[in-house]
């Protein structure tokens, strides 16, 4: 057992491992993905253990931001600085701090109060603040007008105002504009520049995700792909298809949110990725796109994994290799032998989130000749 670094570690809800030595929960970790899979030989791959988050969502108390408390989801525990949070994000967070220091905060038990969260993000080279509100509330102008004046003044480079529902905990939405800068960041894997949007998913820890990245891209490399078609499902804004898009004959995004692939169009294009198409398309419903054999996939769903329709699909599909991307061990070991087609040929675990329980496994899985 250690001494965690932050001081408000065992109080704030948000890291949960800091009691514990780190190579301790990188072999915990590792552990839980040999168990999950039950395939021994998994390779393990770590960075920084703190400063590295970029992306931060922060809940406004009368008089600053802060965590929910552990166990108690109506209480906030005040945070001056987060210790797995890079330092852009950590100068930020001073800068909302030291502006707001007596506001309209949102009550979760009552569901009134205007100012819910301030989400932070510090990507390389840029930066955004979305000020989520209470749509609800009759002091939304006087809100705005604050959030303007911060905008002005803060180091920030895009200032967004988020709007949402009383009854809702979350903390991005369609309904917002913007104050200062633009609605969409920008980021760099591997020498390739991606845009997303302020309101989008983007993955917080950018050395280990451009890590998993490259990892992914030499898994694929090793095969002769130059007569095959690459399936980026679940592909989000196309970071997987636009980094592997050499490697093949051609590459289709597919996602079923619109924001992303509209961002996914640019991606392709400022890249210059001639063979690259992206779809708006649920994934259950593969079977209305016309995918071209033979096929390799990487599929990196959310945490809830894939729908039974998708699996069947793909199955279906006959794909010569499936890269599983996985933020969840457990649903990623209830899916895996629905692949009866496939089998294990390699997996790694990737720690994008030092201090608390979760990481990202890939898992390589090859089309058994036999079946």
């Amino acid at each position: 057992m250690v001494k965690g670094r932050c001081p408000y570690f065992g109080r704030c809800g948000g890291c949960t491992a800091q009691h514990v030595d780190y190579a301790d929960q990188l072999e915990n970790k590792k552990k839980q993905l040999v168990q999950a899979i039950d395939f021994e030989d998994v390779k393990a791959f770590s960075g920084t253990e703190y400063a590295y988050r970029n992306r931060m969502d922060f809940v406004f108390h009368k008089t600053g931001v802060g965590l929910r408390q552990r166990g108690k989801w109506d209480r906030i525990v005040d945070v001056e600085t987060c210790a797995i949070a890079n330092a852009e994000l950590n100068v930020l967070l001073k800068e909302v701090r030291d502006f707001f220091t007596d506001v309209d905060a949102f009550d979760v038990r009552k569901h009134s109060g205007t100012f819910k969260y301030a989400v932070i993000r510090t990507p390389q080279n840029d930066s955004s603040i979305s000020f989520v509100l209470n749509e609800d509330s009759s002091r939304i102008t006087e809100a705005t007008e604050k959030i303007e004046e911060f905008a002005k003044k803060s180091s920030v480079n895009n200032v967004v105002v988020t709007y949402v529902s009383s009854k809702t905990d979350v903390s991005v939405s369609g309904e917002f504009y913007v104050v200062k800068g633009k609605d969409m960041l920008h980021e760099n894997y591997l020498g390739k520049e991606f845009v997303y949007s302020v309101q989008g998913f983007f993955q917080n820890n950018h050395k280990m995700a451009e890590n998993m990245k490259k990892y992914v891209y030499d898994l694929l490399a090793k095969y002769d792909t130059s007569n095959v078609h690459l399936l980026d499902l679940y592909g989000g804004v196309g970071s997987f298809g636009v980094l592997n898009a050499d490697l093949f004959n051609g590459v289709t995004v597919v996602e079923s949110v619109k924001e992303c692939i509209d961002a996914a169009e640019i991606n392709l294009k400022e890249n210059n990725i001639t063979n690259g198409s992206a779809v708006v398309m649920d994934a259950k419903n593969l079977r209305k796109l016309d995918v071209p054999s033979p096929l390799f996939v990487i599929t990196d769903p959310p945490r809830c994994g894939m729908h039974l329709k998708t699996i069947a699909q793909l199955n279906e599909l006959n794909p010569k290799v499936i890269i599983y991307v996985s933020c969840n061990v457990a649903q990623l070991a209830k899916e895996l032998d629905k692949f009866f087609k496939h089998k294990v040929e390699s997996a790694a675990m990737f720690d994008l989130f030092p201090q608390t329980p979760h990481s990202e496994a890939v898992v390589e899985l090859v089309l058994d000749e036999k079946d």
